[in-house]
């Protein structure tokens, strides 16, 4: 079927039944009516690449992980993500279309291609990376962007939670269960978020007049082997608690802490962050940060689509709570 014949058979012009498609008003309820049933008993479907020519848009949004694929498939705290995305994205007439690489090399020709062609009306990334060269280009291509993270760009527009204040929250309640030796087991550094929860790990310490030994601040990476290699890293330095980059990363260190016949919490207490939903079934239940991670998806995909629509600004954030979740790993009072 194309446009000609739908309007024979609905009696009306080929330009009404453009209009209709497009939804544009001035069209009488009764034509429109009359040409939407011819459209639903036919099963007419309009070209998508016709639509775009005459709409000057997509109607897709592109979805980039600059950590690439191995994190999304590895990282509990991805597949949260991408369902909330998905969530509010089938709520629209939109798209989504998923942009990842591998190594540098495949990561800087999908970049390329990201910025080489209208292929999408709007990006969202779903993570703030130091270094990462992609948020500064869009912003040179004037394409519309959300940033799941902190950005240190000006008008960028971010969804994020406050990992420093969430990170200090955390430490601090170790600190308030007599904990003296607390390391911090960071995720890779160059990931912003994980910096910030190591900030607010040394902000906790400088506010309850501990020192800071550099020797417990062990980076690491996001997956439960480097929480377990990290672990190892901390034996022999009389840690008494641990705050980790993640919940993954806390079950890993669990596993060493145990390994070595070490009781959690009575010898280390424990806490880490995310409140994935495992965490409520390890043993001992993970003491954790509860981050909104499917909300996250959400709210940046709503706000990327009022940003396209001008709705709001490219210097609009937002800021979702957390919560500190007490469960086994961490203790009572000593």
């Amino acid at each position: 079927m194309n446009l000609e014949q739908i309007a024979e058979m609905a009696g009306v012009s080929r330009a009404t039944v453009s209009r209709v498609i497009n939804n544009y008003p001035h069209v009488r309820d009764d034509v429109r009516q009359r040409v939407l049933a011819v459209i639903e008993r036919e099963g007419f479907q309009p070209n998508a690449a016709a639509r775009m020519l005459v709409k000057q848009r997509t109607e897709v949004l592109g979805v980039i992980a600059p950590e690439g694929l191995g994190s999304i498939f590895t990282n509990p705290f991805y597949p949260i993500l991408f369902e909330g995305i998905s969530a509010a994205i089938i709520q629209t007439d939109y798209a989504m279309s998923l942009w990842a690489g591998v190594t540098p090399e495949e990561t800087e020709r999908t970049y390329r291609r990201i910025l080489g062609y209208k292929m999408m009306d709007g990006a969202l990334i779903v993570s703030s990376i130091d270094g990462d060269s992609l948020p500064r280009r869009l912003l040179e291509r004037k394409m519309p962007f959300v940033l799941i993270g902190r950005s240190e760009l000006p008008d960028v527009c971010t969804v994020d939670v406050d990992n420093v204040v969430a990170a200090r929250t955390a430490t601090e309640h170790l600190v308030r269960l007599g904990r003296r030796r607390i390391a911090h087991i960071s995720g890779d550094l160059k990931v912003i978020s994980a910096r910030e929860r190591a900030h607010g790990y040394r902000l906790a310490l400088e506010a309850s007049r501990l020192p800071y030994d550099p020797a417990l601040l062990v980076e690491g990476g996001f997956s439960e082997d480097d929480g377990y290699l990290a672990a190892r890293r901390l034996e022999g330095l009389g840690v008494d608690a641990v705050f980790a980059a993640n919940d993954t990363v806390a079950t890993g260190a669990m596993h060493a802490f145990l390994e070595r016949g070490l009781a959690i919490p009575q010898d280390v207490a424990i806490i880490g962050f995310d409140d994935l939903p495992s965490s409520s079934q390890t043993m001992p239940t993970l003491s954790t940060i509860r981050q909104p991670i499917r909300e996250l998806g959400i709210v940046a995909v709503r706000t990327l689509i009022d940003l396209i629509a001008g709705n709001v600004t490219s210097a609009h954030r937002v800021v979702l709570p957390t919560e500190l979740i007490i469960r086994d790993s961490c203790g009572t009072l000593r």
